[in-house]
């Protein structure tokens, strides 16, 4: 049977991609570090199994994947990472704690998840990874422009182990969504212009969606959301200082 591993899984995007591929009949496994916000969602899904980690903790992050691989013959069939961080606001007064949190969890917890995940992922047919990137991968989002360069970091990532292990017959991909309505863009002091401007019209569902549609889809990148497919086409045919001047209307 199909089994799916999720970071950031008790809230937001995580949450509804495990009701999802549960739904769709996968075993699935839920990680995160609100233990009592997992324990309610392991209830919700008929005993989901679960484990509160912390994704910076490589010693909890190797245990708890090998705790779930052990469960399924020491197969991973997905392995889907969501967990992350967003502070908007001024690069100067957001602290260097704010910064550095952004960067530890969104590059350094994804690269423990993959890292631990490497041995099951390579043992198993058809394995793969999805990680979570995003819109502000596209060109530096003012604003939040940690989480841009963490997501950036994603999408670079992403492209080098999806070619490096493909001898190891283990897709690598990214979803790429613009500003969805979870708590990481709402419930913020500040809300930067570009998000303002472009709408938060994805819900999490939008991306649980997305990511079962990245399950059969053997693409690297896979956006989610028209206004950001439009920005990718942009993109991808116009001028870098078109995009550039674009943004900076954006972000006004």
């Amino acid at each position: 049977m199909n089994n799916i591993l999720i970071t950031g899984a008790a809230s937001g995007i995580g949450k509804a991609t495990a009701i999802f591929f549960k739904r769709k009949g996968w075993q699935v496994g839920l990680l995160d570090i609100d233990s009592e916000a997992l324990a309610d969602l392991s209830a919700q899904l008929e005993g989901a199994w679960y484990s509160a980690v912390d994704v910076t903790d490589y010693t909890q992050v190797q245990q708890a994947i090998s705790d779930f691989a052990a469960l399924h013959d020491s197969q991973l069939r997905v392995l889907f990472n969501c967990a992350g961080v967003l502070h908007m606001g001024h690069f100067e007064q957001l602290t260097p704690e704010q910064h550095h949190k952004t960067l530890a969890i969104n590059i350094n917890g994804l690269v423990n998840v993959i890292h631990a995940a490497f041995p099951f992922l390579r043992h198993t047919e058809n394995a793969q990874v999805i990680n979570m990137s995003s819109a502000a991968a596209l060109y530096g989002a003012p604003h939040m422009a940690s989480f841009s360069a963490a997501k950036f970091a994603v999408r670079g990532l992403t492209e080098a182990l999806n070619l490096e292990w493909r001898e190891h017959e283990i897709w690598v991909s990214d979803l790429m969504p613009a500003f969805v309505n979870t708590p990481l863009v709402h419930d913020k002091d500040f809300v930067a212009p570009i998000v303002e401007r472009l709408g938060v019209d994805l819900i999490a569902e939008d991306v649980a969606l997305a990511a079962w549609q990245a399950v059969s889809t053997y693409r690297v990148h896979h956006p989610v959301g028209l206004s950001f497919k439009a920005l990718m086409l942009v993109n991808k045919f116009a001028p870098a200082k078109i995009t550039r001047r674009m943004m900076a209307f954006l972000s006004r």
